[in-house]
């Protein structure tokens, strides 16, 4: 197959979509020519068979112009399309696609719904979602593949010592309730790392500093894949209590790696997690009677059911039947 795919950046160092160049270079493996549309390029080493094209972060008639026009201008070049977690690339091409006779996959998760991602779904010949909660337009189209988790980079290492540290990641956002693991700081003398940024950091900082905790509340800021994984592997447990109500790839990451984990979120209930109340005494007292378990199996089921490795020639196969 030769595939066209979409999305915001290719870059090795965006704090969000790093993880996305994994994603190409799996494609790759599988796909003699991949061609990437996105609107902002970075520092990265792809495969020799894929080609980066950018839009550029330019006004909106011009990004779509370009679009438009490097579909039609390389109509020979690619079979389908896979766009990333945007529809509005479907909402601009689906319909020069569709008379191209390219297969159309859009990959989303995410609980919001909106104008743009109807039109997506009406253009689409397949989404693909990682679980039924993350998806939430009910369509025959709706493919449910698990997350796409890069187990040759998040797996446990042996040699080193776990901790006692609860850790936190995530955009520090309101919906993540970040603000749940602070107020349980107050009933354990653990130390506590927050992973991330965004809007609610200095609320955050405000309510440790108001409980006389910053001395064992620590933010670390937005940290590199390299850096996050370590402190997946020396965490003692991670507390996950994101409202989305969606499968939160920090969740099988932090699993991968071996790491325990306490999650809020019932929609996780399939997973080797422990769920509790949302409410800071449930954790605190779980963050005490936390149970040890085997890395391997953890890191067996991510295998198993959400890795890298497995996810993309499933889509592809499914890209290609539809």
């Amino acid at each position: 197959m030769k595939l066209f795919i979409c999305t915001q950046a290719v870059d090795t160092q965006d704090p969000v979509l790093r993880f996305f160049i994994r994603w190409i270079e799996e494609f790759a493996k599988h796909c003699e020519k991949i061609i990437v549309v996105c609107l902002r390029e970075g520092t990265h080493q792809l495969p020799a068979n894929v080609e980066v094209v950018v839009l550029g972060e330019v006004a909106r008639w011009l990004k779509a112009f370009r679009l438009l026009r490097i579909s039609v201008l390389r109509r020979n070049d690619y079979d389908a399309v896979f766009v990333h977690m945007n529809p509005e690339y479907i909402v601009i091409a689906g319909l020069l696609w569709h008379t191209l006779h390219k297969r159309i996959a859009l990959w989303y998760t995410h609980k919001s719904v909106n104008l743009k991602l109807r039109i997506a779904v009406f253009f689409a010949n397949v989404i693909f979602t990682a679980s039924t909660e993350s998806f939430r337009i009910q369509s025959r189209k709706v493919k449910v593949v698990g997350h796409g988790i890069d187990v040759d980079f998040f797996y446990p290492e042996q040699k080193k010592t776990r901790g006692t540290t609860v850790l936190s990641a995530g955009r520090l956002s309101l919906i993540k309730r970040h603000d749940l693991v602070i107020h349980a700081a107050e009933h354990f003398p653990n130390e506590v790392h927050i992973v991330g940024d965004g809007p609610e950091k200095q609320y955050l900082k405000d309510l440790a500093k108001q409980l006389s905790i910053t001395s064992r509340v620590h933010f670390l800021g937005a940290e590199t894949q390299e850096r996050l994984r370590e402190e997946y592997r020396r965490a003692g447990v991670l507390v996950h209590t994101s409202e989305t109500g969606s499968l939160d790839k920090i969740v099988l990451e932090a699993l991968a790696c071996g790491l325990p984990v306490i999650t809020t979120n019932l929609a996780l209930s399939g997973l080797p997690v422990v769920i509790v109340d949302p409410t800071a005494n449930a954790i605190a007292k779980e963050v005490f009677t936390i149970r040890t378990t085997n890395p391997q199996t953890l890191f067996a089921y991510v295998r198993e059911h959400h890795s890298l490795q497995r996810l993309i020639p499933v889509i592809l196969n499914i890209l290609q039947s539809v």
